[in-house]
């Protein structure tokens, strides 16, 4: 694993952006790639000026944006027809979909935009938006808005931090939990909020 996380790091710096682009765009499909590995190295290629920051972070989102794109579509396409014939051997059937598709519908905005900011869900998040033909303005939208925000995130530790792997690794632990903690008091308000008004 090692050896892979240090090929991703020299790819990034030898291809500059369109290795972050593509690292990022894989990272957003199924292929376990951490975007830690791809944003924080050139945060600090652009610390040392061999890079420019603004511009890492908007290749990286698109990159983003890219890959989730790459598996909304291919859910949208193939994923019902697929799921109604094999779903049955993993106990998912066609009433299980159309309660996707119905969460979709009502809160498919706030699951994209959050779950573009938790680690391990951010991968697979595009997949039952697909699924659900999720609007794919709306997808796009808040895709990028997650997408862009965490890669600053990514790209401003490796810039403040630079080659201190230690400090990079408790911040970014730290900043982990804080968001889990923020998105998990942002959801409790967005349901009590959606009950509330249900009521009326």
């Amino acid at each position: 694993m090692e050896t892979i996380i240090n090929y991703i790091v020299e790819l990034v710096a030898d291809w500059g952006y369109m290795g972050i682009f593509i690292m990022m765009f894989l990272e957003s499909t199924i292929f376990p790639i951490p975007s830690e590995v791809v944003m924080i190295p050139a945060g600090y290629l652009a610390y040392k000026g061999e890079m420019n920051l603004y511009l890492s972070i908007i290749i990286g989102s698109l990159g983003a944006l890219g890959g989730a794109s790459f598996n909304y579509f291919i859910a949208k396409r193939y994923g019902r027809e697929l799921l109604i014939r094999f779903g049955k051997y993993i106990f998912f059937d066609e009433k299980k979909l159309h309660s996707i598709e119905a969460f979709f519908d009502k809160h498919g905005s706030f699951s994209t935009f959050t779950g573009r900011l938790i680690p391990g869900v951010r991968h697979f998040i595009s997949i039952p938006a697909g699924l659900a033909s999720m609007n794919l303005k709306k997808f796009a939208l808040y895709t990028i808005l997650g997408a862009t925000i965490w890669s600053a995130v990514l790209v401003l530790l490796g810039y403040f931090l630079g080659e201190n792997s230690e400090l990079i690794h408790q911040y970014l632990k730290e900043i982990t939990i804080i968001t889990l903690i923020v998105l998990t008091l942002s959801t409790i308000i967005y349901i009590y909020f959606n009950k509330k008004r249900a009521l009326k």
